[in-house]
């Protein structure tokens, strides 16, 4: 064993921000890797474009 703890994420535990963060990932491709290694494996790269993805889908929500 790795003697790593697994995580479960519960979507109904998270807050509406931390929805989109998650689906936006998913959207890239990067959730398994988030999943496996948790988010500081992302290069500032991916984590700049899931802001800004971010930051585009709360705009359109509020919008709505």
């Amino acid at each position: 064993m790795s003697g790593r703890k697994e995580k479960r994420i519960r979507l109904e535990d998270l807050t509406d921000e931390e929805k989109i963060k998650y689906e936006i990932a998913e959207e890239l491709g990067l959730l398994d890797r988030v999943m496996n290694e948790g988010w500081k494996s992302l290069s500032s790269k991916e984590t700049g474009r899931i802001g800004g993805l971010m930051t585009k889908k709360k705009r359109e929500i509020k919008e709505n």
